[in-house]
């Protein structure tokens, strides 16, 4: 009897952050293999991050405000790393492989990064629909 293996359920994490990123106002969505892009208007505002480069590690990444993103790393380094190619633009990675995910905070740094991405009317929206 041979077995086919059954394609893998998405990644529970992916499944979570995606409803979160896809209840703002036209957010979409793009698959990348194990990654994901979210994206408001053609701009990129989070991606989902599976073993980027092989370093082995589950996290999203998003846009913060100037010198958050080192401040939320020195106060926090086993949770908050600075990511490849987009720390130096302001952005922040949290991760989501240590134990049990604050689904809040997650909530929190996707709508932070969301509204500095967006057009100014899409993120008033976003503010008026939490």
């Amino acid at each position: 009897m041979v077995r086919v293996a059954k394609r893998s359920a998405e990644d529970s994490r992916l499944a979570r952050l995606t409803e979160i990123a896809l209840a703002l106002p036209e957010a979409t969505r793009q698959i990348y293999g194990s990654h994901a892009q979210f994206l408001v208007r053609k701009k990129t505002f989070a991606y989902f991050l599976d073993n980027h480069h092989g370093d082995g590690i589950v996290a999203v990444t998003c846009k913060v405000l100037p010198g958050d993103n080192k401040a939320l790393v020195e106060a926090q380094p086993a949770r908050f790393y600075l990511p490849d190619y987009l720390a130096s633009k302001g952005w922040v990675a949290l991760r989501l492989d240590l134990g049990k995910v604050d689904w809040g905070e997650v909530r929190e740094l996707l709508s932070g990064s969301y509204a500095l991405i967006a057009p100014k009317r899409l993120a008033e929206r976003a503010k008026a629909d939490v």
